[in-house]
């Protein structure tokens, strides 16, 4: 298999085009999921494994050397760390907001600014999360501020 990439104009659009002989195969699939953004993660919840997609996860967190994935209402352990979290949702809206945290851009309803440079934004589930200020300009970049 040959993989071409050009570089082009910001003036253009940019897109992907995919010529194969099985359009049903899984390499093809995953190239979509990767482009539209639906990665999976695999989360633990009471032995068993559950494939969250990037759009469905609100944040990472490290706790004592153990990782979780937050979605909208549940929690679940991963057995990745947080650096390899991080290398996953490369050119997503989840971005590193503090030490021991990864956020999703996209499940923040609004920031308000906090002590010491720091933001808390609120999750459109009604949690609470802290923006480090070494963070602050990644998370303005990535709300458009």
């Amino acid at each position: 298999m040959r993989v071409t990439v050009e570089q082009i104009d910001r003036e253009r659009e940019e897109e992907l085009i995919v010529r194969c002989h099985d359009p049903g195969a899984a390499w093809v699939q995953g190239v979509q999921e990767a482009v539209s953004g639906q990665q999976t993660v695999c989360g633990w919840r009471e032995d068993e494994m559950h494939r969250l997609k990037l759009s469905e996860v609100f944040y990472f967190e490290v706790v004592d050397e153990r990782a979780f994935v937050y979605t909208q209402a549940d929690v679940f352990e991963a057995k990745e760390k947080l650096y390899e979290f991080e290398r996953l949702c490369a050119g997503s809206a989840l971005f590193r907001c503090s030490k021991s945290m990864i956020l999703n851009a996209d499940r923040i309803d609004y920031v308000r600014p906090s002590l010491s440079g720091r933001f808390e934004a609120v999750l459109s589930n009604g949690e609470k999360v802290v923006v480090s200020r070494k963070y602050v300009a990644e998370l303005k970049r990535m709300l458009g501020v």
